[in-house]
């Protein structure tokens, strides 16, 4: 079965482009593009690395509330972007839980943490915790868990069935990272500027009220996912009880804030 709407990847101006849209029950609704091509996929990422953070935490490897990053900030902060540490580097800008500013250090101050508790590399604990159990065979961490992670969609059709439909995880523990944390923190989302409120969950972005935003207008406020800089993004629809992802090799720029809201317009208005 297709949708035609993943089709639409085809107009966009990037060389090469894969996409497809898996339902809440882990049926694959369709595809388009060489959904095995392997992409960087930037802070798409970090979901990634959320839900391996995730699994350590039911493992008992860390707490949520332990200490971890800058005086007062805890993994929740982390996970959340309300550590306070800058934006690519290891620097404190606010208090722990004052401001939702965007942090790829954290995100390196988390792999850390995660890797001294599991006594080994975050990038194998990843394979061993989210990957391998998930059989994305294809998909690996070549540095920072921020953003440097490389996938096809093939394997994040199966990342995206397993947030709709939890094995790896208790459903509750899903549901927590989809909520969410410090409400009312303002902030600014890359690429779309000050949104106030910034919401954001644990490693995942939720979109609410958020204007721009990168989904589409018929998104559900309970959507959440991630967009990355390498032009990809992944957005699991609640509400619509779907997925989508799709990977590009073009950085993010205006042609990405123009062409994203209609295409997931459209591949919501074929799964309806």
């Amino acid at each position: 079965m297709s949708l035609q709407s993943l089709a639409l990847i085809t107009n966009w101006p990037v060389p090469t482009a894969a996409a497809a849209a898996v339902r809440a029950d882990g049926t694959v609704a369709g595809s388009h593009g060489p959904v095995r091509h392997r992409f960087a996929l930037a802070s798409v990422t970090k979901p990634l690395a959320a839900y391996a953070a995730l699994v350590a935490y039911e493992e008992g490897a860390i707490e949520l509330d332990e200490p971890a990053g800058p005086p007062g900030s805890t993994v929740r902060h982390l996970l959340a972007h309300t550590s306070g540490l800058a934006f690519d580097e290891h620097r404190v800008t606010s208090a722990p839980g004052e401001r939702r500013l965007y942090s790829n250090a954290g995100f390196e101050v988390l792999g850390e943490t995660i890797a001294k508790a599991a006594e080994m590399p975050f990038a194998e604990y990843l394979r061993q915790a989210v990957l391998e159990p998930l059989g994305m065979t294809a998909t690996t961490l070549e540095g920072s868990p921020a953003k440097d992670g490389v996938s096809t969609v093939e394997d994040l059709v199966r990342f995206a069935a397993e947030l709709q439909a939890p094995r790896l995880l208790d459903p509750r523990t899903v549901a927590e990272a989809m909520t969410v944390q410090y409400p009312g923190t303002k902030g600014v989302l890359p690429g779309y500027g000050h949104q106030n409120p910034n919401d954001w969950g644990l490693g995942f972005e939720i979109r609410d009220g958020k204007s721009p935003h990168w989904t589409g207008g018929s998104s559900s406020a309970r959507t959440f996912g991630h967009f990355g800089q390498s032009g990809t993004f992944l957005w699991v629809d609640p509400v619509a009880g779907a997925a989508c992802v799709a990977l590009t090799d073009r950085a993010f720029g205006p042609w990405a804030v123009e062409a994203w809201p209609p295409f997931t317009d459209a591949v919501l208005a074929d799964l309806a």
